[in-house]
């Protein structure tokens, strides 16, 4: 550095104090906050595994077979929510819906995700198909989960999988994480 930088850096760092290095601080013992807040999380992780029973088809709304879904609660990061629409998070387990009526298809997917859930996974692939019921044009079956996992506390985000994964007729499910270890 010559003279002339300096003595402009000099008088661009006029008025410029140095910090005082922080205090160290001792964590060899969590603190009484600390272990009341680890407390908090593991029981708000026990309450989202257990808050997945009441799912209701109050108001299903119907799409159609080739209707791709999209879901995604506030505060799920863009770059995560596009990399799970990618297929770029690996799913970890898969529950196949095909062949279940109505209610027991509720109860397996209300199973599945709780087991995730208890296992730490954060994503997972449900196989809802496409096929239209005798009774209509629309998939009941694709519509329902469309409505069940809204309504589950742990899932933060989901969308309509790749073709080599089930395309519209499954669903790539992203999940909050599970226990504090």
């Amino acid at each position: 550095m010559t003279e002339d930088e300096f003595e402009l850096f000099r008088n661009q760092m006029h008025g410029v104090r140095r910090i005082k290095a922080p205090q160290q601080v001792d964590n060899s013992r969590p603190s009484k906050d600390q272990s009341l807040n680890q407390y908090r999380r593991y029981a708000a992780s026990q309450e989202i595994v257990q808050d997945q029973s009441e799912l209701t088809d109050a108001h299903v709304e119907l799409v159609g077979s080739d209707t791709p879904l999209l879901f995604c609660t506030p505060g799920v990061q863009l770059n995560l929510f596009k990399r799970l629409r990618q297929g770029r998070l690996a799913w970890e387990a898969g529950l196949d819906l095909h062949g279940f009526k109505i209610e027991q298809a509720r109860e397996e997917l209300d199973r599945f995700i709780r087991d995730a859930l208890r296992m730490d996974m954060r994503v997972v692939l449900v196989v809802h198909g496409k096929a239209v019921s005798d009774q209509g044009k629309f998939p009941l079956l694709k519509s329902h989960t469309n409505d069940w996992l809204r309504q589950m506390p742990a899932v933060l985000a989901y969308c309509s999988a790749l073709p080599k994964d089930g395309g519209n007729g499954a669903l790539y499910v992203l999940l909050k994480k599970g226990r504090q270890r």
